[in-house]
């Protein structure tokens, strides 16, 4: 963090008051005596003892004029409690920071997000507006000397009836910080706790293995459920006429277009001039029906197999190419179902070898950058895999490496966790040449393709709508097991982004359970190589592209989620941001050069 100049003083000043609003500057400078700065010294208290080096001016023309805008921002929300009346409030609060020279800007954003963390620490979190201003200073004083000055504005809001908590997942909690002595709900989670099944989650679960068929056995034991449940609830969805059987007692996901689904037992040949040149590969069922909606003259056509693999590809036309779609077959995110993706990802390019460009298309969890709106990913925006700057790489995976120290002091074996990565790059970076390309025009170039796609998929008992904006909500992680709701980050001055347009952003994406799930090494390894969204373990799948000498390839996530803490935020919005996906992937195949006829 660097070490504190003992001349520096930490020096507040009000800046402006108005009925609902106090804004507040605290600098850090060098100061002379008052009357030498040409300031009254009645209008000035010079603190000592413990806060010795804390200056407090009560007139706001003592400060001095800085026209520099801020280098980050990041604005939460607290309630009050009234003594007196017992009424509920709510106050916005917003901090600016300003640093010293020198620092690069991801030291800055891990400067302002830890000094964040330090101040709404639930251990010590100042119940009053005096106490928060006075950590602020003392942090800024004794633990973050890079931190030039920080600007705070508290706003009033309308009051509420009563302050509303929220557990995120489980084990976790979510604290609506400043009522005095609030409860707080907390639930523990035990591995062993059973969760009701549902034909919800009957259903994820068939959408998850298609085109695999699942047994009632295997559903059973993955839910740890009676057979006899599951029985009965593959019934109701077999009336509901979204599953049906498959040799037996399995059972596979139904389409509603089931009479254009061709079931084979091998792939029939395609003449070469029909070859697809293209191939795209998704993993959820909800993916699959999003890029299907891209392609003209669809046929599809599926290999069942109760034993083994079972295989899908939807042909067709998007412009002048053709293209074939894949769904992986997966139960579970174990690193065996992911080298059943990299073996089915070798299956397709073994048998239509003319492909030339591949496609990941899917969802994804995006990075949050709490103190930057201009890096600041919301849900709904869409990722392309690139390299940036010097990083010359489009994916990393990540996984933990574990070592053992013989401790001399008290020869007790001492565990260090290191981190291994591998990453990928395309040899041609054709496709993300186009995403740039695509990215400076109007969005309208895919979002036309999103409308259209829209119209096709409304009769799918999948909603592919965007969902309320009220449910992109940020959190987080304060230490611990805590979380804290903060606001998404915008400019000073400008109205936070609320418009329904996503938008496209391009740069490295990662996977890797360890990093998903450790917030300080997530934000370390994100900022330092650039990762915009991490995925699920697709690592094997890159390394079957890789290895089948595919030059062109891409990853296109739409942002469905945060990884920020939550651990989840469900199925909500992954419908639609598959969709959005999409749209982009088909904007940027119809920009590839028409393929050679030969």
């Amino acid at each position: 963090m660097g070490q504190v100049d003992l001349q520096e003083k930490i020096i507040l000043t009000p800046r402006k008051k108005t009925a609902k609003s106090t804004i507040i500057s605290i600098e850090r400078r060098r100061a002379e005596a008052p009357e030498e700065n040409g300031v009254d010294g009645s209008k000035v208290f010079v603190a000592g003892g413990p806060h010795k080096g804390i200056v407090i001016q009560k007139d706001a023309l003592a400060a001095i004029p800085d026209n520099s805008p801020p280098k980050l921002t990041l604005e939460f929300r607290v309630f009050l409690v009234s003594s007196a009346t017992n009424e509920h409030s709510q106050e916005s609060r917003t901090l600016w920071f300003w640093f010293k020279d020198g620092l690069f800007h991801t030291e800055e954003a891990c400067s302002a997000q830890e000094f964040f963390k330090d101040l709404v620490s639930p251990v010590d979190f100042p119940r009053d507006y005096v106490g928060f201003i006075k950590k602020i200073m003392k942090l800024m004083q004794t633990k973050y000397p890079q931190i030039q000055k920080v600007e705070v504005e508290l706003r009033h809001l309308e009051p509420v009836e009563r302050s509303s908590f929220l557990v995120p997942r489980y084990g976790y909690l979510l604290l609506n910080i400043g009522i005095e002595q609030a409860s707080q709900e907390m639930v523990d989670y035990e591995s062993d706790n059973l969760i009701e099944v549902t034909e919800a989650i009957v259903l994820e679960i068939i959408e998850s293995s298609f085109p695999n068929p699942i047994s009632v056995s295997q559903i059973a034991n993955q839910t740890r459920s009676d057979p006899r449940k599951i029985v009965e609830l593959l019934t109701s969805l077999q009336n509901k006429r979204r599953v049906k059987t498959i040799g037996g007692d399995n059972f596979t996901r139904m389409t509603k277009n089931e009479d254009n689904i061709k079931v084979v037992r091998q792939m029939p040949r395609i003449i070469r001039s029909q070859q697809p040149t293209v191939a795209i590969i998704t993993a959820k069922y909800c993916e699959k029906l999003a890029v299907d909606a891209m392609i003209d003259d669809l046929e599809t056509f599926v290999r069942f197999n109760t034993v083994g693999e079972s295989n899908v590809y939807s042909l067709g036309t998007i412009g002048n190419h053709r293209v074939v779609a894949t769904k992986l077959p997966s139960v579970g995110n174990t690193r065996e179902a992911m080298i059943v993706a990299g073996n089915t990802t070798t299956r397709l390019l073994g048998t239509f070898q003319a492909v030339e460009h591949v496609f990941l298309v899917g969802v994804a969890g995006g990075v949050p950058h709490y103190t930057d709106s201009q890096r600041h990913i919301r849900l709904g925006d869409v990722v392309v895999s690139a390299p940036i700057q010097d990083k010359r790489f489009i994916y990393m995976y990540c996984e933990e490496k574990r070592k053992q120290n013989l401790n001399n002091s008290n020869s007790q074996m001492e565990e260090n966790v290191e981190i291994e990565t591998k990453t990928w790059c395309p040899p041609d970076l054709q496709l993300q040449d186009i995403a740039e390309n695509i990215r400076h025009q109007d969005n309208s170039v895919y979002i036309s393709h999103f409308h259209r796609g829209l119209e096709i998929l409304s009769d799918q008992d999948i909603s592919f709508l965007r969902p309320p904006p009220e449910s992109d909500k940020l959190y987080m992680s304060i230490g611990g097991n805590d979380l804290i709701e903060v606001n998404h980050p915008t400019d000073r001055g400008n109205e936070i982004r609320t418009g329904a347009t996503p938008r496209l952003h391009l740069g490295p994406i990662g996977c890797g359970y360890i990093v998903s799930r450790n917030d300080i090494l997530r934000q370390e390894i994100s900022y330092t190589h650039g990762i915009l969204a991490y995925d699920s373990e697709f690592d094997q799948v890159l390394e079957s592209i890789y290895g089948n000498r595919k030059d062109n390839y891409v990853v296109i996530r739409g942002i469905s989620d945060y990884v920020d803490g939550t651990g989840g935020r469900g199925k909500e919005w992954q419908a639609y941001a598959s969709l959005v996906a999409s749209s982009v992937m088909k904007a940027m195949i119809l920009e590839l050069p028409n393929p050679v006829q030969d």
